[in-house]
């Protein structure tokens, strides 16, 4: 934990819920439920820990300067915060996702609760260099805790240089990425042959290709797992509209879809966290309550898929 970094507890918990109004909404059980101590999984190479709910940026902080938008956004991350959360994901590829960050976290005076995690994306060792500078800038940290190298683009070029920064504490951890299923062998290869801190790809309860090779490759070689798309972009909600939870998610405190969702990635034992990404804080307030409470063993993880695959 950095230093300074917001102490989470049950009273600023029930505090911070009724100050959005949510307290009726959830009900008295769901609340007892948050307000326990969110889960946190190691960092493999560190023993770091961390939540196992971030967030990510991807369309939905790429607003601009309106201003509207942008109070909204802050509200997003205050509510992030307030519940546990630490991680947020985003990536020059997001427009201006990171220039909305730094503006939030200026508001919101949290930047010493936040766990940085960017990428780069572009061709070219120096342009590489000059993209990841720029970053912190508009972040406005002094040093972002993690960087990836965005869908493998000119990986072995940026590699270099990460390790070269990692070297000289300019960077905490690095990692490589891809999305939407892609590229898998390739990224396989890339674990292999190298070693990265972290490792990121799309993993949700219909999206399940990666528990073939790459997660258990992942663990196999102490490399951190951020799961992006949990929501498979949304699509997932479109199967359970107006379909009630199933009774027996109660076994593991499981109040809306988005957290059987959550708590299906997040369960499996080489996952470290995933980043599910909102421009509403009702939304967030569900997707954190994902990090709380028991989550399902392997046999309750296989029921799930059975439920979900009769929807489907």
């Amino acid at each position: 934990m950095k230093p300074g970094r917001l102490r989470f507890t049950r009273r600023f918990f029930l505090k911070s819920l009724a100050g959005l109004g949510m307290t009726a909404a959830l009900g008295p059980r769901a609340v007892a439920a948050l307000a326990q101590s969110p889960l946190r999984k190691p960092i493999p190479v560190s023993g770091e820990p961390l939540p196992v709910i971030g967030m990510g940026t991807s369309r939905t902080f790429d607003i601009g300067n309106d201003p509207v938008a942008l109070d909204i956004r802050v509200q997003v991350l205050k509510a992030f915060f307030e519940h546990g959360g630490e991680i947020i994901d985003s990536s020059p590829m997001y427009g201006s996702a990171e220039k909305v960050i730094g503006y939030c976290l200026g508001k919101t005076g949290t930047a010493n609760s936040l766990f940085s995690a960017t990428k780069v994306w572009i061709i070219g060792k120096e342009f590489g260099i000059r993209q990841m500078r720029n970053s912190e800038a508009l972040w406005g940290v002094p040093r972002l805790d993690l960087i990836q190298i965005h869908n493998m683009l000119n990986w072995e070029t940026h590699l270099e240089t990460l390790k070269s920064w990692k070297e000289e504490q300019r960077v905490r951890y690095i990692g490589i990425t891809t999305s939407h299923g892609r590229r898998h062998e390739k990224l396989e290869e890339a674990l292999t042959a190298e070693t990265f801190d972290f490792v990121q790809f799309s993993y949700n309860i219909l999206d399940r290709d990666v528990e073939r090779r790459l997660l258990p490759l992942a663990a196999e070689r102490n490399i951190a797992v951020m799961a992006n798309r949990p929501f498979r972009t949304g699509e997932l909600f479109r199967y359970t509209d107006g379909k009630p939870l199933p009774e027996w998610a109660r076994e593991f405190n499981c109040r809306n879809w988005a957290q059987f969702f959550l708590k299906f990635v997040v369960s499996h034992p080489a996952v470290t966290c995933a980043i599910p990404a909102t421009s509403r804080v009702d939304h967030m307030l569900e997707n954190m309550g994902a990090g709380f409470g028991p989550m399902p063993d392997a046999a309750m993880r296989a029921r799930m898929i059975r439920h979900f695959g009769e929807l489907v």
